[in-house]
């Protein structure tokens, strides 16, 4: 019995760090940290596609949000379920990109041509606050 509050106390507190930890993000810090994700995309309202599509306007955007970027199936099977760029799901994706398009694809084979991970919480949280400013 006692196990299970204490597995309940684990999965609350990291939903409640998970949840508040985004809120409290430097923007100016994640447009610095963006600088690493420039070799793949761009950032501009209106920017060109490269490796990656431009991310301006991803946040809280559905999945495959670009109309003008090839996405491989795997995307488009998120937006078909109606995924969207929440903080959590960026943080997800951030962390590990084919991980998160494997579990919320369905597609145990699914491809992402983006291989870079972000390792750092604070980094995550920066980028996503900065992301979120790009409206």
């Amino acid at each position: 019995m006692k196990n299970g509050f204490l597995a309940a106390g684990v999965i609350a507190a990291v939903a409640f760090a998970s949840g508040s930890a985004f809120a409290e993000g430097d923007a100016a810090a994640g447009e610095k940290v963006s600088k690493k994700c420039i070799a793949c995309h761009t950032f501009d309202e209106g920017g060109a596609n490269k490796v990656g599509p431009n991310l301006f306007g991803v946040y809280e955007g559905p999945a495959a949000h670009k109309e003008d970027y090839k996405y491989s199936d795997s995307y488009t099977e998120m937006k078909e379920k109606g995924l969207t760029w929440t903080a959590e799901n960026l943080a997800g994706y951030l962390k590990d990109p084919k991980g998160f398009l494997v579990e919320n694809s369905g597609d145990a084979k699914a491809k992402t041509k983006m291989t870079f991970k972000l390792t750092k919480d604070d980094d995550v949280e920066n980028i996503i606050a900065y992301l979120a400013t790009l409206k």
